[in-house]
């Protein structure tokens, strides 16, 4: 592949994979743990997400095909461990739609939040077992709508402060100390989702060692930046009891200012929630394709259709991770999807990071940065709500059933 990405693309494309429908979730969940405290726990949520990409990035330059951790960890571990990273990314990705799908109908037609994300769910599905993908161009587009109108609204907070009787009633968050920090850097790292496809851009960028880590640093950076602003603003203007119980806190923000400014920001947190669906379900359902191919899941996971549009989909895939997010829409909450989301995807990263520290000798910060972030992921999966970790742990044994009956379809 000819090398044509410049540091501004490889920018571009890690702030529109990070920026989207988690910057309108996370709020409230995090702000019932962390409390005033919310910043700290964003920071680290950050820190976290900056070594899992770094890792990340270094991996890829070593093994630049498709497949993430689910290749770097067959390589350089063994293939139970790419295994494992595989469906860890299976169950995170899934409540990840799911929690997509939530945000969907909080801000489209609040009160009505189950039926518009289910309707959602199969709307998408249909959509990409036709064969019509996401396009960057259209993942682009989004981000830049989503950007200038946060900073529209923080602008118009800080100059016009919003009418305390358009605001929601609140309630008090959990008293605010270590685990409630770490609980909520658990779940905002959800909002960082979508970090590491920078680091996938090895064979496609110009001088990637150096524009890869340089792209990384930041765009966590700058998304970093993004989250503390809409974070102190939000804080100050809802309240801290307000924020920890709105479902919607930026059209909660919007609505402060004038009902139609609301409106906007309903309709542009539901747009990013909807590309931020419609790219998850690609993912998830391309997963099960390749699990399915190596024979690591049933091979009728990777059997596959080319559509009319000339792309090739796994729609039986497609079809059972619709059904699982169906599920987790009908009987989870917002909280508890973001946190399902974040038990899978932090045991994933923690097997990029183990595979990382392989490459210790050749990586001059491979004895600190794979360290700290192994560890960072394992501390915040601890540290989540107790019904996503005991929900996530009874999925893993699932998983690890699976692994030892793969012999009947290998």
């Amino acid at each position: 592949m000819q090398r044509r990405l410049t540091f501004g693309d490889a920018l571009t494309i890690g702030l529109a994979a990070m920026i989207g429908a988690g910057v309108f979730a996370v709020w409230g969940p995090a702000t019932q743990a962390a409390g005033t405290l919310l910043l700290p726990a964003l920071a680290l949520a950050g820190l976290v997400a900056w070594c899992n990409a770094s890792s990340s990035a270094q991996l890829a330059a070593r093994y630049p095909g498709a497949g993430g951790t689910y290749l770097y960890g067959r390589e350089r571990l063994s293939p139970f461990w790419g295994y494992l990273a595989g469906w860890c990314f299976v169950i995170g990705k899934s409540a990840s739609c799911a929690a997509m799908a939530m945000v969907v109908g909080a801000h489209l037609w609040p009160g009505h939040e189950r039926l518009v994300a289910v309707l959602s769910v199969l709307a998408l599905t249909l959509v990409t077992m036709g064969g019509i993908t996401k396009s960057a161009r259209v993942a682009r587009i989004i981000v830049a709508v989503v950007v200038l109108v946060l900073l529209a609204t923080l602008a118009l907070c800080w100059v016009y402060p919003p009418d305390p009787t358009l605001l929601p009633a609140g309630q008090a968050p959990e008293a605010p100390g270590a685990r409630g920090v770490l609980q909520a850097a658990g779940l905002l790292f959800f909002a960082f989702a979508g970090y590491a496809r920078v680091a996938t851009l090895g064979d496609a960028v110009v001088e990637p060692a150096r524009t890869i880590p340089r792209a990384i640093g930041w765009g966590i950076g700058l998304a970093l930046s993004l989250y503390a602003l809409v974070a102190v603003t939000l804080s100050s203007r809802l309240g801290t009891d307000a924020l920890a119980g709105a479902t919607a806190p930026l059209r909660a923000l919007g609505e402060g200012i004038s009902p139609s400014w609301g409106t906007i920001l309903g309709l542009t947190a539901g747009l990013a929630a909807l590309g931020s669906l419609w790219a998850l379900l690609l993912g998830v359902g391309r997963t099960l394709m390749a699990m399915g191919e190596r024979r690591d899941l049933p091979r009728s996971l990777g059997v596959t259709v080319t559509t009319g549009t000339g792309e090739v989909v796994p729609r039986f895939a497609e079809l059972l991770v619709a059904g699982a997010v169906v599920l987790l829409v009908l009987v989870a909450d917002l909280r508890g999807a973001i946190g399902f989301s974040s038990f899978g995807v932090l045991l994933y990263y923690a097997v990029a990071n183990a595979s990382a520290f392989t490459l210790r000798r050749e990586w001059r910060m491979g004895w600190v940065v794979p360290v700290v972030g192994l560890l960072g992921c394992l501390l915040l999966v601890l540290s989540l709500p107790l019904a996503s970790v005991l929900g996530g742990g009874v999925l893993l044994a699932v998983g690890l059933l699976v692994w030892t009956q793969r012999s009947r379809w290998a």
